[in-house]
């Protein structure tokens, strides 16, 4: 990234208050989101173990399903940000409503491909004879959901780019509180059991694209946008997304290696590393939160030509990153023997989770700084530079982490060999920033 004079105080202060009006909802409207699987998952628990054990399978592969075709919030958020710095709202909205109509068609090939198959997938995962119909049942309703699912990925990224993450925040909120509601009418005052709790998460996650797609479209008549599918536009979107894609994949495949990994340690340690990865998440909802406000606060002044203001506002955020990572950090050094004994009594647990979440710790500034910058790039549209570093930061992670239980490695070599991911990571990302090469003005890239 070029260097420049440092800026002054008052636009410190305006960048501080626009991260922070921004962060804010969006780390509640993060946090939200979890909480549906978890009130599922208390309610269902109530009716077996086999049911639970079957909501579990469920809810692993709708999560995987959905996270694949995360890049419709990401992307979309610059595309429509970009428009709205060059002051061409109409543009924007018009923009947003191809991510829109892209997730509709993405859902129905989703149903189309996983309904049929749903059987076939739950044996993949290797459910249990008494779990398995269970599983079947709740993934083949709430299957149904996807498209609602997607729509509101695309719209929160709309909604992003025009700077509102508080309407996100609201409907999350709301969505959690009906499906809440639902799931109690429907499993227990209705008796529908398992399938009581997928229809009601249908039906709040279709509640909440609706209540998405009325603010969108009213949006769209103010400013005169169409309302209409454009294939090239559409197809424009599409495009967008395939890196980020890419990069998601890669993620998905770092998770699944560590996981993979854990469990050839033993069940102690896959005890252990559950709960060290509940706690890295929980940590990566607020570092995400500041990634956001950067995807929209960059793509904003890129869009305005304002290559400068966009320098300053990353500048800041990588700050803003690192001593959120730090300070997270010592909370879950301060945290950790609280925290541990609330998820396992076992001994060989504890013993084997309290050096990991120190690895963790330690690993929360880095993080920081890889979160603001993958949110910088992803506001720039730098989403082929986000792919090919995080294809190279995987060819690092995987044969680091596979050589754990052959050297004799224990959890918390894991999360050494995860803590060096990151920091892959952020020397990629780093690198990319000091270049300057991202910053590419104009209402498109």
């Amino acid at each position: 990234m070029t260097q420049a004079p440092a800026a002054p105080k008052a636009a410190r202060r305006r960048h501080d208050r626009e991260i922070v009006a921004l962060a804010v909802p969006a780390f509640g409207a993060l946090v939200a989101e979890p909480l549906f699987l978890m009130a599922d998952s208390a309610i269902v628990g109530h009716l077996g173990t086999a049911q639970l054990a079957g909501l579990g399978i469920a809810s692993a592969l709708l999560t995987t399903a959905v996270s694949i075709f995360v890049f419709l919030a990401y992307a979309t958020t610059a595309a429509v940000a970009r428009r709205v710095g060059a002051g061409d709202l109409q543009a924007a909205i018009r923009q947003g409503m191809d991510g829109i109509w892209l997730a509709l068609l993405l859902g129905a090939a989703v149903i189309a491909v996983a309904l049929p198959t749903a059987p076939a997938l739950v044996d993949l995962f290797g459910a249990s004879d008494s779990a398995a119909p269970y599983a079947v049942t709740y993934l083949r309703i709430s299957i149904l959901g996807i498209p609602a699912m997607l729509v509101v990925l695309a719209a929160t990224g709309v909604l992003r780019g025009l700077q509102d993450t508080k309407t996100p925040l609201y409907v999350a909120v709301g969505g959690f509180v009906a499906n809440g509601a639902l799931n109690v009418l429907l499993v227990y005052g209705f008796g529908f059991g398992i399938a009581g709790s997928a229809w009601g998460t249908v039906l709040a996650q279709c509640g909440m694209a609706a209540i998405y797609l009325y603010v969108v479209v009213r949006g769209a008549k103010r400013h005169g946008a169409s309302l209409r599918p454009d294939a090239a536009g559409i197809r424009a979107c599409a495009q967008a997304g395939v890196p980020l894609l890419a990069r998601t994949l890669a993620l998905r495949a770092i998770a699944l290696i560590a996981t993979a990994v854990a469990a050839r340690l033993g069940d102690a340690d896959v005890a252990a590393h559950q709960i060290v990865l509940s706690l890295w998440s929980l940590l990566s909802f607020a570092l995400d939160a500041i990634a956001i406000a950067g995807q929209a606060i960059i793509a904003r002044y890129l869009g305005a030509n304002d290559p400068q203001g966009a320098r300053d506002v990353c500048r800041r955020m990588i700050q803003w990153g690192f001593v959120s990572g730090a300070a997270l950090g010592l909370l879950v050094v301060a945290a950790r023997p609280v925290f541990v004994p609330l998820f396992s009594g076992d001994s060989a647990v504890q013993d084997a989770a309290l050096p990991a979440l120190m690895v963790v710790a330690l690993a929360q500034p880095i993080c920081g700084i890889v979160y603001v910058l993958d949110g910088v790039l992803m506001g720039a549209g730098d989403g082929p530079y986000l792919a090919w570093a995080m294809l190279a930061t995987l060819a690092v992670f995987a044969p680091a982490a596979l050589l754990v239980p052959s050297l004799g490695g224990g959890l918390t070599a894991l999360w050494v060999a995860m803590t060096l991911m990151m920091t892959v990571r952020a020397l990629t990302l780093w690198l990319r920033s000091r270049s300057g090469r991202w910053v590419v003005t104009g209402a498109t890239r």
